[in-house]
């Protein structure tokens, strides 16, 4: 779509923003009006024989807006890898299509990013797209699991972050101990320091209780069985050194301790999670505004997925100039809009000057002290935030079966979190007044 396209409302701080939600519901209108829309119909295939399917249309070959075809479907494509995760695509479809597409992920720089962390990083084999007529396109199979809800017995849980690593410990559930640590993890290319720095954190808590019957740690990233696929903490660290130490370092940290129970995933999950448990709700999506962007999905049914929901690295802008991810490459990514990162991006925008290489925390820390004053520009941060939040979550209500989404993170504490709230609530109401009625949110604070 043309990034000119008008929507039906705009952040102060950046009104080129094109939310993909509405360029997707104008992409569908087009294609109907177009009196002869292409089906396209998506497969995408995961290791353990999960597989989701998806639909979308495209315009017919001849329509002036035909060449747009391509990065319509690679949008969509995009975020069904960021979201859900999966080695091998089928696509029945226009052959041409496919084979750009195909070509795109074999030689375009972006799309070769997203095949390696698919195949090689996640999945370990080759990342693959395939044309498939519709007879052939496996059928949908959703593996989901129960996790957590145990409070019984003595038990920590850890949460990595990249400023701290927080660490609790219940009998019961009953918290006897809650702390911060500071860390630095980020820079640290020696997988040493991030195994004994934990340890260092699960032995404090652990001083607190009797016996130890179960761990549960978080953080960012990608993580299958226990192994680590891929997390930013770890992005210093050489690539040899990621495969002999980090892949399995919780694995080791796990034999550390005896062998007892211990589960380590996505953040975001633990997010959505703990959210269901204190809202007593399913159908969850949880979205933690901190140093990434951290989301975790609880199903209608209560169980969670297999799914990465890996959202800090989905299209929600769908402009050709958005920021860019400074990792990927990828431009209007939702980490750019969701985390420090996007208050940061802000700040020149709203006419806030600091220190040149001050920290993304320390920034954030500086909008919060402004906001608190009531300085305006602080404000108007946070109401560009939630303008984002409030059309992104119309577009994740196209991909998740919402009811509930759990907002928190240090991008909303303080007053400014209060403002990015009724701002995406304005939004739903205004622009996606079907997402409105159906969705509600939370806003739990990050001890609870």
């Amino acid at each position: 779509m043309n990034p000119s396209t008008p929507i039906n409302d705009q952040p102060v701080l950046d009104p080129a923003f094109q939310p993909a939600a509405q360029a997707r519901r104008q992409w569908a209108a087009l294609a109907a009006a177009s009196g002869q829309p292409v089906p396209v119909q998506l497969a995408l295939e995961q290791s353990d024989g999960s597989v989701i399917r998806h639909r979308l249309q495209v315009l017919p070959e001849g329509h002036p807006e035909a060449a747009q075809n391509l990065r319509h479907l690679e949008r969509e494509v995009k975020f069904l890898l960021w979201s859900r995760g999966g080695f091998r695509l089928h696509v029945d479809g226009p052959a041409r299509l496919v084979e750009a597409l195909q070509q795109h992920y074999r030689t375009s720089e972006l799309g070769r990013f997203d095949a390696n962390i698919m195949g090689h990083r996640i999945y370990e084999r080759p990342f693959e797209v395939v044309q498939a007529a519709a007879a052939d396109l496996p059928a949908e199979r959703m593996m989901t699991r129960p996790l957590g809800r145990h409070l019984e017995g003595c038990r920590i849980g850890f949460d990595l972050g990249a400023s701290d690593v927080k660490c609790a410990a219940v009998i019961d559930g009953e918290p006897v101990f809650s702390e911060e640590f500071p860390w630095h993890p980020v820079p640290e290319k020696d997988p040493q320091y991030h195994f004994d720095f934990i340890q260092h954190v699960l032995q404090q808590a652990a001083a607190k209780l009797p016996r130890v019957d179960a761990i549960g740690g978080s953080s960012a990233g990608v993580y299958v069985n226990n192994r680590v696929k891929v997390a930013s903490l770890f992005r210093a660290v050489p690539a040899e050194l990621f495969e002999s130490r980090v892949k399995d370092l919780f694995l080791e940290i796990q034999r550390a301790w005896k062998g007892i129970p211990m589960d380590v995933v996505n953040d975001g999950e633990v997010t959505a999670l703990a959210g269901s448990m204190s809202l007593n709700k399913n159908a969850v999506l949880g979205i933690a505004l901190g140093s990434s962007e951290a989301v975790g999905f609880v199903t209608p049914a209560g169980t969670i997925t297999n799914w990465l929901n890996e959202l800090a690295f989905a299209p929600v802008d769908y402009r050709a100039d958005a920021p860019a991810d400074e990792w990927s490459g990828d431009r209007g990514c939702g980490v750019q809009y969701f985390s420090q990162q996007g208050v940061g991006r802000l700040l020149r925008p709203a006419g806030i000057e600091v220190e040149a290489g001050m920290p993304l925390p320390e920034k954030l820390k500086h909008v919060q002290a402004l906001m608190a004053q009531g300085d305006a520009r602080a404000a108007a941060i946070y109401q560009t935030i939630g303008v984002y939040l409030g059309h992104t979550v119309a577009h994740y209500a196209d991909f998740y079966a919402l009811e509930n989404v759990l907002i928190l993170g240090r991008v909303t504490s303080g007053e400014g979190g209060a403002i990015i709230l009724n701002e995406a609530q304005r939004i739903l109401d205004a622009c996606y007044p079907e997402v409105a009625r159906a969705v509600r949110f939370h806003t739990p604070s990050e001890r609870d």
